[in-house]
């Protein structure tokens, strides 16, 4: 069994800890907490052992009714190994992870530099083989590696540009949005997200640009690849079905838009309606030339969750890729081949 801990339980952590609780091979040992909010309450509903992130958060807790089990040095003396979802304070904690000998994996929110290996499952699974930290990429990092993924082995890439239309904010960020504007995000071009692709697929030339628009639902992406062979559309189509992790989708079934995604997760029963699939419009497949366009959804608050189990896996047992990418798809719904 795999001893997980999780240092965060926000968008990212509390998806994490629920997948870790599917894992037949993982034993969740429990979370932080900065404050005894409702989802600190819910946790400890759920049974999962809630810890203080600091000790000064102590006397917040005391006052309230949630109980808690000690701080975060208590919980990584019981772990094998520690998640970090914390919002972009990986870097701060990573010395107390180091401390204590436990192993980490952190988000796409760090910079590489921080572990020197970018994660994301069926690209580079085993080189994360003999790393102590990792750091499983950003939502849209994830979702451009699967479909490159998919066009690099079959086709071969010359090049790839991408426009990124990006969510302005979670839904529960009230603090951040709506906004009532089209934001260059940033004005510079390239875009981080490019840089971020090749620190998993470094060979691959990628150039992306981005905007930030008044939606919370997913990001949506404009891909434009040139390829090194001329494939037919159905063949790039079938390339993409046969991908781990990539759901296909087409309009005249009812998915005009990301919202459309969304609701179908939620008549799936998909737990918080997430979609972990990168999600590809069949019918936006062109080809011109040596050229493929085509529409990208990503769910910002859920396709990295499979990469953290499988991370924690690669990092922390025997388990091949194969495997690891079987059991996380099956305990989290994910069927291969849509």
């Amino acid at each position: 069994m795999i001893r997980v801990g999780i240092n965060g339980y926000g968008t990212i952590g509390r998806r994490v800890a629920d997948a870790v609780l599917k894992q037949q091979d993982m034993e969740l040992v429990g979370v932080t907490k900065t404050r005894p909010d409702y989802r600190a309450s819910i946790a400890a509903d759920k049974g999962i052992a809630v810890y203080l992130a600091d000790q000064k958060f102590a006397p917040d807790f005391q006052k309230s009714k949630v109980q808690f089990a000690g701080s975060l040095d208590d919980l990584l003396r019981g772990v094998d190994v520690i998640v970090d979802a914390t919002p972009e304070l990986g870097a701060d904690y990573k010395s107390a992870y180091e401390k204590a000998g436990v192993k980490a994996i952190f988000q796409g929110g760090e910079e590489h530099e921080l572990t020197g290996l970018s994660f994301v499952a069926q690209c580079n699974y085993d080189e994360a083989r003999g790393h102590s930290m990792v750091r499983v990429v950003s939502c849209n990092t994830t979702g451009l590696c699967r479909v490159m993924h998919a066009l690099g082995s079959s086709f071969g890439i010359s090049k790839a540009r991408v426009v990124l239309a990006r969510r302005a904010a979670d839904p529960d960020e009230v603090g951040k949005g709506p906004i009532d504007a089209v934001v260059p995000d940033p004005v510079t071009i390239p875009s981080h997200h490019g840089p971020d692709v090749q620190s998993v697929m470094p060979e691959l030339n990628i150039t992306t640009m981005a905007i930030k628009i008044p939606t919370t639902h997913m990001h949506l992406h404009s891909v434009i690849a040139t390829l090194k062979s001329r494939p037919a559309p159905s063949q790039v189509v079938d390339a993409l079905f046969q991908e781990p992790r990539v759901m296909l989708v087409e309009s005249k079934s009812g998915f005009r838009s990301t919202a459309s995604i969304i609701d179908m997760a939620r008549e799936m029963n998909r737990p918080r309606n997430d979609v972990y699939e990168a999600v590809v419009w069949r019918d936006s497949v062109s080809v011109q030339d040596d050229e493929v366009y085509f529409f990208l959804a990503v769910h910002q608050e859920a396709i990295v969750i499979p990469e953290n189990i499988d991370a924690l896996r690669a990092i922390a047992s025997d388990c091949t890729k194969e495997e690891s990418m079987k059991l996380t798809d099956a305990s989290l719904g994910i069927a291969s081949g849509r």
